[in-house]
This record gives C-alpha cells, sequence and structure tokens, in this order.
C-alpha cells in the first residue's frame, strides 16, 4: 500500500521485459502477483511525473493483467470503456515510456485510440459503447471465421446510459459469443463481495457446472415445463447472492459478484468463461485507487491529478482567487435558487465539473443527477418545463452532443422554457478531440426557437445565465473551461437585451473585429495595435443586426470563436450581411476542419491562431491580400 506517489522510478525488474502481452503471456502464473505490484507501482510513479486519470486505472491492474495473460491480444478485441481504465492496459502493451509523455503534446493520448496502437481496438472518450463496440466485432468475426474474442470491459457508472443496455439487449437477442466484464467499483449496483457469493461464482463459472447445466437442458428439452422450471431455479438462487437476474433475462450468462483484486479468482473464472459460446456477463467488484490509501479514501479526488512537482508552485494571491467560470455558474445558480423555488439542476454525472457541489447539499430535493444519461436529462427537463417547472441542464458541451435529438424534438420544437448551461465549450487541452466542444454554436445556431448567449467574461457569463434564465423559451450559454480575464463580477443580477452587443473599443481603421466568448479578450492586443472596433457580440442567435449594418461597410469584418468555423458564429455573420446585401471583406477566425489533438490549451489556441499574435497575424494578413 501506497500513501505517497514515488518522485524516484521503479524497480520493475519483470515489466521491464514486457513490451507486448506476448511477454507477459511467457510469465508464470506465480510471477502475476509480483508483475501486478511492479504495475501499480509504475502506474503511480508515472502519473505523478505527468499528472493525469489513475484512480480507475490503479482499480482494474490485476484485471488488465489477467486478461491480456488469457486472450490473444490484439487478435481478440479488449474494448475498454471508459478510457480512464486504460493506463495499465497502455503501459502492457509497448508505451511504458511513452506513459511519461501522456496527454502532452505530441505524446500519447489519455484514451484508447487505434491510430495509437493496435491494441487499442477501439477509440474511446465518451462512456457506454464498450458493449455495442464488441458486439459489432463479435457479429464480424462471426461472419469472418476469424474466431476473434471480444471483450468489453464497462465501468459501472457507464452501465447507467440507456446505450449500454440497448447493446445488452441486442448481444442477448442475437446470441453473440462475447464477454461483458462490469468492473464495479464503487459498489453502487451490487451489495459488498462476501464469501458466499465468490463460492457460488466459483461454482457457476466453473467447468463442472457448465458440463451439468448444458446436459441437464439437453435432457430436459423434450420436457419444456421441467426446462422452464430449472430455469427459474437457477435464477432464484443466483437472485440470492447476486444481482445478475436483470442481466440473466437480458440473456446473459452472468457470474459474479468475484473481488476484482484477487488474481487467481480472476484467472480461473475467465479462463472458465472466455471459450463458451453465447454471452456471458462477469461482475467484478473492484476499488478504485487500489494500493494508493489516500485514493481509496477519496476515489473522487483522486480520479486526476496534476503532475507533482519537485518544488511547490506559488500562486499569486490574485490567481488563487480567480474562479472558475463552472464556479460563476455554481455560484449564480444558488443564488437563483434561492430566490424562486421552480428553479431545478439536473445533470448527467457532472456534479463536481460542474460545480453544482454546493446547489446539491443546499436544495437536494431539487437536485437531479441523472447518471450518465445525457438524452434522459434534456427530456426529463422537457417534462419539467411543461408542467411549470424551470430547469437548468448543466451539461458539457461535448455531452450535449448525445442528447440532440431530444434538444430539438421534446425542448426546443415544443419552445420550453429550458436554460442550457454548456460549460467546457471550446478547446479541453489535455483530454484531447473527444473531450473538445468545439461543435455546439453550429449544431445549436440552426435550431428553430434556440437562443444562443458567448459570455467573454465572468460577469458577462453571470448575467448572460440570468438573462437566459429570465427568458420564457429554450436558451443556451456556452462558456469555457477554466478561468477567464479577471473581469469584475457584479453581485446584482441584471437582464441584458437579448441580440445585443457591447462596444469593448471603437477604432478608425476600418477593421471590425466580432468576438464571440473568450477570443474576444485576446483580440484587444490586435485591436489596439490596429485601431480597430471590437465588439463583444455575447449573441450568436440571434445575431446583432443593428451592430453588423452599422460597420458592414467598413473594408473588414472579422469574427472570431473558439468552434469550428463552419457553420459557426462567423457563418451567422456572413449570412446576414448576404441577407441585407451587404458586400464586404470578411476574415473568419476559428477552428479548421480537423480534429485538434491534444497539448495544453494555450498551445491549442496557438497552433490554431487563436491566441493574440495568431490573431494580430491573421487580420493583417488578411489587409494585405486585400490590397493586393
Amino acid at each position: 500500500m501506497f500513501e505517497t506517489i514515488p518522485t524516484e522510478r521503479p524497480n520493475t525488474p519483470l515489466l521491464d521485459d514486457i513490451h507486448a502481452p506476448s511477454d507477459l503471456r511467457q510469465l508464470s502464473k506465480n510471477q502475476l502477483p509480483t508483475l501486478v505490484d511492479e504495475l501499480r507501482a509504475f502506474l503511480l510513479y508515472s502519473v505523478g511525473q505527468t499528472g493525469g486519470h489513475f484512480g480507475a486505472g490503479l482499480g482494474v491492474t490485476e484485471l488488465t493483467v489477467a486478461l491480456h495473460y488469457l486472450f490473444n491480444t490484439p487478435d481478440d478485441r479488449l474494448i475498454w470503456d471508459v478510457g480512464h481504465q486504460t493506463y495499465p492496459h497502455k503501459i502492457l502493451t509497448g508505451r511504458r515510456e511513452a506513459l511519461l509523455s501522456i496527454r502532452q503534446e505530441n505524446g500519447i493520448s489519455g484514451f484508447p485510440k487505434r491510430e495509437e496502437s493496435e491494441y487499442d481496438t477501439f477509440g474511446v472518450g465518451h462512456s457506454s459503447t464498450s458493449i455495442g463496440a464488441a458486439l459489432g466485432m463479435a457479429l464480424a468475426a462471426k461472419q469472418l471465421k476469424t474466431g476473434n474474442k471480444a471483450v468489453a470491459i464497462i465501468g459501472d457508472g457507464a452501465m447507467s446510459a440507456g446505450m449500454a443496455f440497448e447493446a445488452l439487449n441486442h448481444a442477448g437477442g442475437v446470441k453473440a459469443d462475447m464477454m461483458v466484464i462490469l468492473n464495479d467499483n464503487d459498489m453502487s449496483i451490487s451489495r459488498p463481495v462476501g464469501a458466499l457469493s465468490n463460492y457460488f461464482a466459483r461454482i457457476w463459472a466453473s467447468k463442472t457446472y457448465y458440463t451439468v447445466r448444458e446436459s441437464g437442458r439437453k435432457v430436459l428439452k423434450s420436457l419444456p415445463s421441467a426446462l422452464k422450471l430449472a430455469r427459474k431455479t437457477e435464477e432464484h438462487m443466483k437472485g440470492m447472492v447476486a444481482p445478475g437476474t436483470l442481466f440473466e433475462e437480458l440473456g446473459f450468462n452472468y457470474i459474479g459478484p468475484i473481488d476484482g483484486h484477487d488474481l487467481d479468482l480472476l484467472l480461473t473464472t475467465i479462463e472458465n468463461l472466455k471459450d463458451r459460446s453465447g454471452p456471458q456477463f462477469l461482475h467484478v467488484i473492484t476499488k478504485k485507487g487500489k494500493g494508493f490509501e489516500p485514493a481509496e479514501g477519496d476515489p473522487i479526488g483522486y480520479h486526476a491529478i496534476n503532475k507533482i512537482e519537485p518544488e511547490p508552485i506559488t500562486k499569486s494571491a490574485e490567481k488563487m482567487n480567480k474562479p472558475k467560470y463552472s464556479n460563476i455558474f455554481g455560484r449564480w445558480i444558488c443564488d437563483v435558487a434561492e430566490q424562486d423555488e421552480t428553479l431545478i439542476a439536473i445533470t448527467p454525472a457532472m456534479k463536481e465539473g460542474s460545480d453544482l457541489i454546493e446547489f446539491a447539499k443546499r436544495f437536494p430535493e431539487r437536485y437531479f443527477d441523472v447518471a450518465i444519461a445525457e438524452q434522459h436529462a434534456v427530456t426529463l427537463a422537457a417534462g419539467m418545463a411543461c408542467d411549470g417547472l424551470k430547469p437548468v441542464v448543466a451539461i458539457y458541451s461535448t455531452f450535449l452532443q448525445r442528447a440532440y435529438d431530444q434538444l430539438i424534438h421534446d425542448v426546443a420544437l415544443q419552445n420550453l422554457d429550458v436554460l442550457f448551461a454548456i460549460d467546457r465549450a471550446g478547446l479541453v487541452g489535455e483530454d484531447g478531440p473527444t473531450h473538445a466542444g468545439v461543435y455546439d454554436l453550429s449544431y445549436l445556431r440552426c435550431i428553430p426557437n434556440m437562443v444562443l448567449a458567448t459570455p467573454s467574461d465572468e460577469n458577462e457569463c453571470r448575467q448572460l445565465l440570468h438573462t437566459g434564465y429570465q427568458y420564457k423559451g429554450t436558451f443556451a450559454v456556452r462558456y469555457p473551461r477554466g478561468t477567464g480575464p479577471g473581469a469584475q463580477i457584479d453581485a446584482e443580477l441584471t437582464t441584458l437585451p437579448i441580440g445585443q452587443s457591447r462596444l469593448l473599443r471603437e477604432g478608425s481603421s476600418g477593421i471590425v473585429i466580432c468576438g464571440f466568448g473568450s477570443p474576444t479578450y485576446a483580440a484587444l492586443q490586435a485591436a489596439n495595435k490596429l485601431d480597430a472596433t471590437l465588439l463583444d457580440m455575447r449573441f450568436v442567435k440571434p445575431i446583432d443586426g443593428a451592430a453588423l449594418i452599422k460597420y458592414g461597410q467598413d473594408k473588414l469584418i472579422v469574427t472570431l470563436e473558439e468552434n469550428a468555423i463552419m457553420g459557426g458564429a462567423g457563418s451567422a455573420v456572413s449570412e446576414y450581411l448576404q441577407s441585407k446585401n451587404i458586400n464586404t471583406h470578411i476574415l473568419q477566425i476559428g477552428l479548421p476542419d480537423r480534429y485538434e489533438e491534444h497539448a495544453s490549451h494555450g498551445a491549442m489556441l496557438k497552433r490554431v491562431g487563436l491566441d493574440e499574435s495568431g490573431i494580430e497575424t491573421a487580420i493583417r494578413n488578411k489587409l494585405a491580400a486585400i490590397t493586393l
């Protein structure tokens, strides 16, 4: 058991000789416990050097070793759900040294990625996709007669999503040859593992029991009533000591729960199950943060950590007191909830990330965490709005994509009074393209009845949230991860005029910069140097037509957005000017038509030209082209 994260590279003689799972399979079974200890030690050390997710990885160390030891990877497919638990997998699949660059620019991804390794059989960023992907691979193996196995390893949080059960239902229906392993790491599904459940799990997974069961089915086939009674008896026996009846009803052979840190039990059980025909379901209990005492005691706080610095970094008092945009939202929603009892907060498993911790504590009867079920979150809000409540849906931009149909049909089509507080808008740094919120301006502004606001600083965020709350209809406020420029935050709440921008700087050069959201202040330096007019547009929809008409005859209109250029805010400006027959030069600065690989947020902005110097350079280059 580690109590601190090692800063010196640990001694790992067994692990040093493993460059691929084929090397792992050369070890004897009695060497595997030592390898598990070495793997856990290296994981702690490496994440201490780089920062990143590690609680989930520590919890599946034994399971990862067992799976690569028993299955012929990469021909046999391991599909991880989500990616937080794959660091041990990456270490065992030839990326041990590369782990020291994880989530850094030009380093490996924090999630499984097909382009990175043949052992990453399916790219993962959003949860609850593993069972469907594994089913697809199992059916492909059957069609192509490859003999490849397919195993989905899914966390219990991911099991709360409808996608997982849709795939389970399909797999059971087609009797696919596949295995689903439920990594239950916080006891949210099952009762604690005891000797009785472990004992029965051993029996049910054993070859003897399997042979007797299958033989009995053949004998009883001619006696349907007796066969039905035998099946029901088996289900009730399992139901007495395990929560597996649901999975049995879906067509899976359920085994468990078993101790996911008992390596011998894991090896025996998985070996017995891996060659069976039909869908198999193994329920394992693990402890998130296993082997690191602080993480075991606080699995949420140690879900991920920052890089361990050799010397503590001294932060200025101003930086320490600077609130994040999520904190702005968290304070605002508590302020309004004190005044309005109809306010309801809904989030799909993002309480900490969206800063709803205080709200959940103070207003528990008005707080609903629906787990990883984004579609349900939106339709739940629609139902509440129909009957007089005012729901606020706190959701990340990248996760709102999963509820797009519900947003259109259940909320906007009925013009229901729902406020969407969209966090993590724009590039998100080290989490990379799977978590980037760079499409919401494009996919939201095309929806009728939608009002879409883009605050440029902390106070604008607070006031636009209030404006959206006061609005009677569908309203979205999108704001970025992290901190803003440091604007003074007004305690008083003000309803801002919808569809009206604010002038930040009046210039005389004939250049007008239209800032949408966070890049607005990054353009201030360029505006000063170029004597340009700078508008904080505030709204993408409705667009400030009066301002565009006023400045539309100038020689250059520049639009700035941390969103895909295609269909985004710049497109809205261009469309409006064209509709009014205003012909002028337009420069759209935003994200190009590609996925941006992970790096620090600042490095990503520089890469795409959304930093201060990039904005100025792009404008000067456009001006040079105009004069030519």
